[in-house]
């Protein structure tokens, strides 16, 4: 009898350790391969045939974040060799308008970060990334929003009159007249002026209007090189109107080393050289024997025998012709 139940009980036993192994075989048969990647990291698991995307995160103790991001989401039933992916967020940094907001997200674009931090883009609006520019942010990464803004400008600007020139017979060469005066126009451009952030940084001009035409200068060139003066043919290489005063005696030579005398005149040397022959209307025939400290452009100092005769000279113009 009891060797009987011996061999019962024995093959019970064997029996319910074959079902169990069945069962697990079974059991891991139904079960599907799923890789996770999180963290930097590549996790192997298993899951249960009717399991989740997120019975998967829960049996490997993946917790997400408020605004983590696993793809495919929670919900979805878990298929053979499954990838399933987890991205964390980050803090993004959005400066516009002069203020800085924190954005916790996944990679996004820049304009995306944008409107989660609660910026509005205008239509020419910049964004710049910083540290450099990337396709969607990342960690790290700070946006700024430049904003763009427009304005139309008109500008009045003159229209410089050019010189005409033509030959006037009866007048000594080196001598000009205006024989109409020169005025200048007038001309509008219409600007368009884009600003950064309230700050100029390119104009454009969109038209250019003529207001009003420039009315060029007429001047008339003297051509004559002899005249009739005292009753004697003088001739001249050119002349020109001068500003003149009157010297006499200073106890000093002059600066071509003679002593002063009628008929020497001081002058400037950039403008009549040491040593020229002139005829001075009011004054007589003359020559360039010295300077003065005064003496500069268009002036010269004619000397005289008495200091009456130079108060009487005062200052006046004359007309110089300097000979060949």
């Amino acid at each position: 009898m009891s060797t009987v139940w011996s061999k019962k009980g024995t093959f019970l036993i064997a029996s319910i350790l074959t079902l169990g192994l069945l069962l697990g075989s079974l059991a891991f048969a139904l079960q599907k391969p799923v890789s996770i990647d999180v963290d930097g990291n590549l996790i192997k698991s298993r899951v249960l045939f009717s399991g989740t995307v997120g019975d998967v995160l829960d049996q490997n103790h993946i917790a997400l974040g408020e605004k983590d991001l696993v793809e495919p989401s929670r919900e979805v039933a878990v298929i053979k060799n499954m990838q399933i992916k987890v991205t964390r967020a980050f803090t993004v940094n959005v400066l516009a308008d002069g203020i800085t907001r924190e954005v916790l997200t996944t990679p996004v674009t820049a304009q995306e970060a944008v409107i989660l931090a609660g910026f509005t883009l205008g239509e020419k609006d910049i964004i710049k990334i910083l540290p450099a520019e990337v396709e969607l942010v990342g960690p790290q990464q700070e946006i700024e929003v430049i904003r763009v803004t427009q304005k139309e400008i008109t500008q009045d600007e003159q229209m410089p009159y050019q010189v005409e020139q033509t030959t006037d017979s009866t007048l000594e060469k080196g001598l000009t007249k205006t024989l109409q005066a020169g005025k200048n126009g007038l001309a509008r451009s219409t600007l368009l002026v884009t600003y950064h952030n309230g700050q100029e940084v390119k104009r454009e001009t969109l038209k250019i209007e003529t207001l009003a035409q420039p009315q060029n200068k007429l001047v008339a060139m003297g051509s004559i090189t002899s005249v009739s003066r005292g009753g004697q043919r003088l001739d001249f290489r050119e002349a020109r109107y001068m500003q003149s005063t009157a010297y006499t005696y200073t106890g000093s030579r002059t600066a071509t080393g003679k002593n002063p005398a009628v008929g020497m005149v001081a002058v400037d040397p950039s403008v009549i050289p040491l040593g020229s022959k002139m005829y001075i209307e009011g004054y007589g025939y003359a020559w360039a024997a010295d300077t003065g400290g005064a003496i500069r452009g268009n002036r010269i100092d004619v000397f005289l025998e008495e200091y009456a005769q130079c108060v009487k000279w005062g200052r006046r113009n004359v007309k110089v012709y300097l000979m060949p």
